[in-house]
């Protein structure tokens, strides 16, 4: 209840995570059957990064800002035409608002499409609800994430993602996340699951990768971003998404975007990772 996901708005990790989250929504608009998007923890939809929040860390000025004047790879069009919707001007420095999550996948869907967001902080429900209160298409419910995942799936439309994004305060996160994953696909196995999760050391990340390729219903793609070294546990070192039942080709996408976020991103080193934790011919 303590997180806020303003103090932390346009960061490394939001730059990384809706770049991804942008491209499976695009993926989803190909068809033209409606899809919904599900937000389990959806924090507010718009930061303001001249707040007090956002300024007292300066995480958007290693990150989104940092994207600003530069020529963007193509992958990267349908995230950078969401953060220049709620912006004016985006010249260096320029930039007032933030897109979260919920704001992204709004900007981003179609009139047919339908936008899910749960959120526990009774301050960011009334915000949330406040953001989207004559908007038909987006449901706010005031739930916990994981509570989310046994309420809301499957959604009636049978396609769409679910992002999980945790703010990971708790010890447990993980073991959490397992469970909740496990009752997500025992509902709705064939949904695209989107998972954030930090990387601060290798170990519990590589021990749920490995719950992953025993445990997850269908392919599944792990992508890595480390701005720093992971020598110390002590700060963000970099972070990573899990996709559940990838689109096609977002494994090339992401090999085309990756060496451009590390190398506008990094900070004292890092790399940046794209693996196939599960394949299809491995269920076969």
């Amino acid at each position: 209840m303590n997180y806020r996901h303003a103090y932390h708005a346009g960061g490394f990790a939001d730059v990384f995570k809706h770049t991804v989250l942008a491209l499976v929504i695009e993926a989803l608009k190909r068809k033209d059957t409606p899809f919904c998007a599900i937000d389990t923890h959806a924090g507010i939809g718009l930061y303001d990064l001249r707040g007090e929040h956002a300024e007292k860390t300066g995480e958007a000025a290693a990150g989104v800002e940092r994207l600003a004047g530069q020529v963007l790879p193509f992958e990267m069009g349908p995230y950078w035409q969401a953060v220049k919707s709620v912006n004016r001007s985006v010249k260096a420095g320029a930039l007032q608002w933030y897109p979260g999550s919920p704001r992204l996948l709004r900007a981003l869907m179609r009139a047919s499409d339908r936008l899910l967001l749960a959120e526990l902080h009774p301050e960011d429900v009334e915000t949330l609800r406040a953001e989207f209160a004559r908007d038909p298409q987006v449901q706010v419910r005031a739930m916990d994430g994981y509570t989310a995942l046994k309420a809301l799936l499957p959604p009636e439309e049978r396609r769409g993602v679910v992002l999980i994004d945790p703010p990971f305060e708790a010890k447990d996160e993980f073991a959490q996340l397992q469970r909740g994953l496990s009752e997500a696909w025992r509902r709705w196995p064939t949904g695209v699951y989107a998972i954030w999760y930090p990387i601060k050391e290798f170990a519990p990340v590589r021990a749920f990768h490995a719950w992953l390729r025993d445990h997850a219903p269908a392919e599944t793609l792990a992508t890595e971003l480390l701005i720093h070294p992971a020598v110390r546990e002590d700060r963000l070192n970099g972070c990573g998404l899990v996709i559940v039942n990838p689109p096609w080709k977002l494994d090339q996408q992401l090999a085309n975007v990756l060496p451009f976020l590390h190398a506008t991103l990094k900070q004292s080193g890092g790399g940046h990772e794209l693996t196939w934790l599960v394949r299809e011919r491995e269920r076969s």
